[in-house]
């Protein structure tokens, strides 16, 4: 593995890393209600800023819906890391199987997250992607999920002879098993335009973007306050607990002010950011200029602000957890910025 290959992995371990604690921390701190209206909206976000836009990327347009859904979902959730199975049963029914361990719930998250997680997801995705094709007659039906203790999140979309309603468009159907999983019919990215670069940042992204959703959804859905205060001390408990493996990732150790420095600075080249030394005028403290952050791009108001606010707590908890803490201080420009990092003076 290259070094930025590395860095680009540290990433995309850390930001998963920290969608998982974000549930944890929603769900253990508001109502079940909360957390299925949460996860609704942040679905419902990704499914209309991803959805459409992938299919031609990913070779969908000239195939049935049914079959391009789910060959959708196998292959955009495989480039994340996510194991999903395809199986198809004609050119109006075709079914999606999650595999274990689950990205989404990676390790024992998934014993902490109410099944309202699963309601919301089903409701904010699935049952829109008829909606979205212009295509009234296609459902999703969900045979099993997760938090129900069941086999895990297993379904099949579906092209009907009438048009649904709205109720219709998610249905479930307890007991029904998917066909027998073949793997040489599983579905694959163009070969030509996804190479294994691209697939790396493609898995850094989709925990990016995920977490940047999130962020926004939760605001939409609880408030700015709550949503600052739940979602910053999630970034700093994660940033905190996840040091060790990311200065792994990235090669960088436990020392002083100039291994803390870089080990940030290669962090940030793994967003694929453009991050740079300054000039050190004081020895008691360095500056890294941090430019085109990702992790905001396309965002903007309220929105660009709470994202970039609660980010900003993954990273002073990784310095905080040095063996000789480091303090972070950021100067938030436009566009840009000033990292002041130091040591903590006892």
């Amino acid at each position: 593995m290259t070094n930025e290959s590395s860095y680009i992995s540290a990433q995309a371990r850390l930001h998963h890393a920290y969608l998982l604690g974000l549930q944890l921390m929603v769900a253990s701190n508001r109502s079940a209600a909360e957390v299925g209206d949460w996860m609704f909206s942040l679905f419902r976000r990704q499914h209309l800023e991803k959805f459409l836009a992938s299919f031609e990327k990913l070779g969908l347009t000239d195939l049935p819906h049914a079959i391009a859904c789910a060959r959708y979902h196998v292959l955009s959730n495989n480039m994340g890391g996510v194991a999903v199975d395809y199986m198809e049963e004609d050119e109006r029914k075709a079914w999606v199987r999650f595999r274990y361990p689950r990205w989404m719930y990676a390790g024992p998250t998934i014993c902490g997250v109410p099944v309202e997680v699963s309601r919301g997801y089903l409701q904010g995705w699935y049952a829109h992607n008829g909606v979205s094709l212009g295509n009234t007659r296609l459902g999703f039906v969900c045979v099993s999920e997760d938090m129900t203790g069941e086999f895990g999140f297993c379904g099949y979309f579906k092209e009907y002879d009438q048009p649904l309603n709205d109720d219709e468009r998610l249905q479930f159907a307890r007991g029904e098993l998917p066909p027998p999983f073949d793997p040489d019919l599983q579905p694959s990215p163009p070969a030509d335009q996804w190479t294994a670069e691209r697939l790396e940042k493609a898995k850094r992204n989709y925990a990016v973007d995920f977490v940047r959703n999130a962020i926004v959804a939760l605001m939409d859905t609880i408030g700015e306050a709550p949503t600052e205060e739940l979602v910053g001390r999630a970034a700093r408990l994660t940033g905190l607990q996840y040091l060790q493996e990311t200065m792994c990732l990235v090669g960088s150790s436990d020392g002083g002010l100039s291994d803390a420095a870089e080990s940030l600075e290669r962090m940030m080249q793994g967003m694929g950011d453009g991050v740079s030394k300054k000039p050190q005028t004081d020895n008691e403290k360095i500056e890294l200029l941090h430019e085109d952050l990702r992790i905001v791009r396309g965002l903007s108001g309220q929105h660009r602000d709470m994202v970039l606010k609660c980010w900003l707590h993954l990273w002073t908890g990784a310095l905080a957890s040095y063996h000789a803490m480091k303090r972070l201080d950021a100067e938030l420009k436009q566009g840009h910025i000033v990292w002041l990092i130091s040591e903590v003076q006892a």
